[in-house]
């Protein structure tokens, strides 16, 4: 086999069969075999019913991976890249926002680039809002600062990558997953190419605005421990500000002979203090409830059914 396209399907019974065509008619006379392993992630509507047709029909070789719930796109991504046997493995949308033919080009660019081991893509043009595209770049900023790795801006999980790729990410086990951190992490040689989002094929997006913040959280605090540091350096600092306080008082009353009021004094100092306590537990506890939850050694998904092409 040479290539397995991983799509993981959340809602998307509007576009699966459409998905499906599109890939055949890019790959059409390509010269060699692929797989489309579509695992649904627990979708509410028909998704999985017109993936069991797909499967049925085997118009081209058909996985489906259905988990007992949602589990999340990244608990997705991963349980297609333990059914995947490609040579090379892509991971695409199921929207068509990201067209098959890009994958094409990529598996061309990794058979004339022996060095190369990942194709990437990013956006080099979006449609989105300029508030959103602000807080998008901040994120880069930030965690590329924060961070040991660095992440391509605008990069997504679009990609196309060899089979020693793809055994070093299943080698992660961990709960949390940011799969933009694990690409960065595992390393490897990656070539970035861009392309431009199209129109979803049908349906709405996914991705609210307090979903992409808990994203980027699970990436600051998954791939950096700064902000474990900034607890630190903020004590340190109120610290110093407060026996600085200290000394200007005693000052003002052997000097001048001032006495500083001292309820208001003191309700500010408790409030400062208490709020930049409360917002270094927060910090820890972030930390600490991966900690737990990693503990528990939970499987990463539960698969409640999967169809193979190999039964047909």
């Amino acid at each position: 086999m040479k290539l397995s396209l991983v799509v993981p399907c959340y809602n998307e019974a509007e576009n699966v069969a459409a998905f499906q065509q599109a890939v055949m008619a890019a790959f059409d006379g390509c010269g060699y075999d692929y797989e489309i392993i579509f695992v649904n992630d627990g979708s509410k509507d028909a998704t999985l019913h017109n993936l069991k047709k797909l499967h049925a029909a085997q118009a081209c070789p058909v996985k489906v991976i259905s988990f007992a719930r949602n589990f999340g796109k990244e608990a997705g991504i991963y349980a297609g890249l333990q059914h995947a046997v490609g040579e090379y493995t892509a991971l695409i949308d199921a929207d068509l926002q990201q067209r098959p033919e890009i994958v094409r080009d990529m598996v061309k660019i990794l058979d004339e680039q022996p060095e190369t081991d990942v194709v990437a893509a990013y956006q080099d043009r979006r449609s989105e809002s300029k508030v959103l595209s602000f807080f998008k770049k901040s994120f880069y900023a930030l965690i590329n600062r924060l961070s040991k790795v660095t992440l391509q801006p605008d990069a997504s999980d679009f990609r196309t990558f060899r089979a020693s790729v793809r055994e070093s990410i299943l080698e992660l086990g961990e709960y949390h997953r940011f799969s933009k951190g694990i690409f960065a992490w595992v390393g490897y040689e990656t070539c970035f190419i861009p392309y431009t989002a199209c129109e979803r094929a049908a349906g709405t997006t996914k991705w609210s605005f307090w979903k992409l913040f808990e994203y980027a959280l699970e990436g600051i605090v998954g791939y950096s421990t700064a902000p474990l540091r900034l607890a630190t350096v903020l004590g340190g600092v109120s610290g110093i500000a407060a026996l600085l306080y200290l000394v200007w008082v005693v000052l003002e009353k052997i000097i001048r002979d001032i006495s500083v009021p001292g309820y208001p004094t003191i309700i500010v100092l408790i409030l400062f203090f208490g709020s930049m306590q409360l917002f270094c537990i927060g910090i820890i506890g972030e930390y600490v409830g991966r900690i737990f939850e990693q503990c528990k050694d939970r499987p990463i998904y539960i698969a409640k059914e999967v169809l193979t092409y190999e039964e047909k």
